[in-house]
Order: structure tokens, then sequence, then C-alpha cells
């Protein structure tokens, strides 16, 4: 019989999305400032998490269906998160700022002061 030898794996260089991250962003999305009447979803996207919510207030869709509210990726390189607001017009993604921990990227969600994200 001949043995194996154990053999060490690198770390996954995308460590997102997993559970644990998304169960935490949907309990820090409770705290959120504007749109607490709303169950918004976090969906698992390559690198990261995306946000959606219905429309309450029907500037973005005057239907109040699903619209995206923010995307929330994790840069392995930069060892940083990256977040992007939705240009609803031009249905892009936009570049809006970086952070080095998650909690700091959520607070700045939750608050929102510029309504960029909960329309």
């Amino acid at each position: 019989m001949i043995a194996t030898p154990l053999v060490k794996t690198a770390a996954a260089p995308h460590p997102h999305p997993n559970d644990f991250e998304r169960k935490r962003i949907e309990r820090a999305l409770k705290a959120r400032k504007r749109y607490r009447y709303v169950s918004p979803s976090v969906v698992e996207v390559a690198g990261g998490y995306r946000i959606q919510s219905p429309c309450c207030s029907r500037n973005i869709d005057p239907e109040g269906r699903i619209i995206d509210i923010a995307l929330l990726i994790y840069d392995a390189n930069r060892v940083a998160w990256q977040l992007f607001r939705k240009d609803h017009v031009k249905a892009v993604w936009e570049a809006d700022s970086t952070f080095d921990r998650l909690v700091e990227l959520l607070a700045l969600l939750n608050a929102d002061p510029e309504r960029k994200f909960w329309q």
C-alpha cells in the first residue's frame, strides 16, 4: 500500500460568495435607514453579493417590482470590498467606493445619506 502524501491546497482566490457572509449581510440590512418596510434579498454572484429589493418609492420602477440596490464584490488581490450602485437609466453598475472591511461598507449602505442606493 502506498501512502498518499498530505497536500495543502491554496486558499480559494475568491472566498465569496459564502453562506456566512450572505447571512451577515442580510442581518445588517435590517438596520438600514431607508425603506425599512420592504424585505431586500441578498443574491450570491461571482465574487460577491447583489442586493435587490422591491421598489416602494416607484422612482425606478412605477410597478414596484424588484430592483437592484447594490453590488458588493470582494477583491482578493487588494483585500478590499468594492461597492457598486446601479445606474437604472443606463442599466449598468457604477463603482461607488472601496472598503477594507465589510462592516464599513454595510454602514454606508445602511445610512445611504445621499440616497444613491435606496431610491
